[in-house]
């Protein structure tokens, strides 16, 4: 049974360890079936941006004509574009594997795995019946998430249907796109294929699209979206059924009226479960939620000795980049034996649609839901794109930045929706890190005419500072 010192499950945030601790000259295993990089350089984050790029060069495009510019998209070469963006992502997989296996330190297999008894894991053979068995005292398991397919829904075993894995490499623009769901990867995908040429129709369980973001910024993109594409919201899809090559969806709202919409492809973007059940942890002693997410404590543990849990697996937050910042934390926890707790300052997402929409902290309604927080305990402000002198150049009425303020000045949430925004809450990620308060981002000079006016806009009427003029 070979033993390591260190033995990583997973590839994508794992990677990030398994490098580091080979550096440190730790004698480890790297563990993943498929190619290194995770979901987000291989199925997810990615290719997603790069496609959505495509996207918005295409819809700037036919928007020109509002700006006094004749343009128009005369032909979108759909296949050219997949393909450039699956031949760059492979080629960055392949150099991360070929990496791996020149290390000195690291020994990849890229194979199936599974724990089967305490820092014991089960590796698949390349051919054959019999797999190697790993040992160390110090495991790692960064085993991700997959797309979820609900079991309310009948029909996903006799139906073909994409999930967001399949939805990005197709080979073949769909003319009739139906989406099911009605979170960031509904919103991002159907933003894609609708601007490349796809009539789509989203059918989503909540009564705006990205139900989770602040309900005005939620209601301001969902109004967006309802001008673009088909909207049924608030309706649960019960069965999908395959017709004649064409895809139907049953659904159904709380007072039980039916809907049918129908397309040329279907795509299930109803969520994404984590990975702990195909690595079998239970077979480790490591406790897992309701939901299946593996638990752990502030320093990354699992309930099993030596066992640490990082990014999608362990369910903290389902974004690359906090998982990224809990390798950071795992390194020094498990590998230079630091036992620093893990934080995230200023932890902020944004959503790829188009409008864009970027958030951090919480959203008014979590506040409200609060029981020591009366709507007297904080401020709201808010500011327009249009009400800024490069805002209202962009044509896109509508957008906005909202921040929730304590009495105290700290700044609780920070929401926006319109163009930029992914980039715009960066702004208020690295005050809130820095322990500045609203006023402080309110009073700093900012770069006249830029979109961080709008930001700056929203803490100064929050804070109720600044001189406006006439």
């Amino acid at each position: 049974m070979p033993e390591y010192d260190l033995v990583v499950l997973g590839g994508g945030t794992g990677n990030i360890v398994a490098s580091a601790a080979a550096e440190a000259g730790e004698d480890v295993a790297l563990v993943e079936r498929d190619r290194l990089g995770g979901t987000c350089l291989n199925r997810g984050c990615n290719p997603s941006k790069k496609l959505i790029h495509r996207a918005n060069v295409a819809e700037t495009v036919r928007g020109a004509q509002s700006l006094g510019i004749d343009a128009a998209v005369e032909a979108i070469d759909f296949e050219r574009i997949v393909d450039d963006v699956r031949t760059t992502i492979r080629e960055t997989a392949e150099a991360k594997a070929e990496r791996a296996r020149e290390h000195s330190n690291v020994t990849f297999y890229q194979r199936e795995g599974r724990f089967v008894d305490e820092r014991t894991v089960d590796v698949a053979a390349d051919d054959g019946p019999d797999g190697d068995r790993l040992t160390a005292e110090t495991v790692v398991l960064a085993g991700g998430s997959r797309p979820m397919v609900p079991d309310s829904i009948d029909g996903t075993g006799e139906t073909s249907f994409l999930t967001s894995d399949e939805a990005l490499w197709l080979s073949e623009r769909p003319d009739r796109l139906v989406v099911v769901g009605g979170g960031y990867i509904a919103v991002e995908l159907s933003h894609f294929f609708s601007q490349m040429g796809t009539d789509v129709t989203i059918v989503g369980h909540g009564d705006v699209l990205l139900s989770r973001e602040d309900s005005d910024v939620a209601e301001r993109l969902t109004e967006a979206y309802r001008e673009k594409h088909e909207l049924h919201l608030g309706y649960s899809a019960t069965e999908i059924a395959e017709f004649n090559d064409e895809k139907r969806v049953t659904a159904e709202d709380d007072a039980g009226e039916e809907i049918e919409v129908s397309g040329d492809r279907l795509l299930l973007a109803t969520g994404r479960r984590p990975n702990s059940d195909t690595w079998d942890v239970s077979a480790a002693g490591i406790e897992t939620d309701e939901k299946g997410f593996v638990e752990t404590d502030e320093y990354l543990r699992t309930s099993a000795e030596g066992v640490y849990a990082i990014g999608d697996v362990a369910g903290n937050f389902m974004f690359k980049h906090s998982g990224d910042k809990e390798a950071e934390y795992v390194v020094g926890n498990a590998v230079n034996g630091a036992e620093k707790p893990v934080e995230y300052p200023g932890m902020a997402h944004a959503v790829f649609g188009s409008p864009q929409v970027a958030s951090l902290g919480k959203t008014e309604d979590e506040l409200a839901g609060e029981e020591d927080v009366d709507d007297d305990e904080y401020e709201t402000g808010t500011f327009a794109y249009d009400d800024t002198a490069l805002g209202s150049a962009l044509d896109d009425e509508g957008g906005f930045a909202k921040v929730l303020v304590g009495d105290d000045g700290e700044v609780l949430g920070c929401h926006v929706v319109g163009p930029e925004a992914s980039t715009l809450i960066h702004e208020v990620s690295t005050a809130v890190a820095a322990g500045a308060d609203a006023e402080t981002v309110a009073e700093t000079i900012h770069v006249h005419p830029a979109l961080s006016e709008v930001v700056q806009g929203a803490f100064r009427d929050a804070c109720d500072v600044g001189l406006t003029g006439f």
